[in-house]
């Protein structure tokens, strides 16, 4: 399997919210070496940082030594992030896919986390088994650098 992608890495740390961030940056600095835009990396770093709050507050609640595992591969010009939890699930993968859903309203949460995540990435997929856990899967093109010399010459000849 390791000759379909270019490069992989994989981080695994205790369901603690102060690990959100560490997940955020250890991913936008592995795919720094695509290249991307500053708003390519942002939308990741968005991503990530959505799933993984997810899973650390609706998979594992207040227990923070849940294991959360970020894997990351990059495959040409596209990263794929999978964000796995072995918590609580998702009993409607659905509803929960819906915005404004929430199972916490409790915490004054948006229910926004699906949608963020499946508007900031190409692909979103979410696998979950009640008692087992749940797996998000993101997938986001980055642009080649000649396809971003394509974009500015265009721009700068509408102006």
């Amino acid at each position: 399997m390791k000759g379909l992608y270019d490069n992989e890495m994989q981080l695994e740390f205790s369901s603690k919210t102060c690990n959100e961030a560490f997940a955020r940056i250890s991913v936008a600095a592995f795919v720094s070496q695509l290249d991307p835009t500053i708003d390519e990396l942002s939308d990741i770093k968005t991503a990530v940082s959505e799933a993984v709050t997810n899973s650390i507050i609706h998979a594992y609640s207040k227990d923070e030594s849940g294991i959360v595992k970020v894997r990351t591969r990059i495959y040409k010009n596209q990263v794929e992030i999978e964000i796995e939890d072995f918590g609580r699930g998702i009993e409607n993968i659905e509803e929960a896919r819906k915005p404004l859903y929430t199972s916490k309203p409790d915490l004054e949460r948006s229910g926004m986390g699906f949608t963020i995540m499946e508007s900031f990435m190409d692909e979103l997929k979410v696998e979950s088994t009640l008692g087992v856990g749940t797996k998000v899967t993101m997938r986001k093109e980055i642009k080649s650098k000649e396809n971003k010399k394509n974009e500015i010459n265009i721009e700068s000849k509408q102006i």
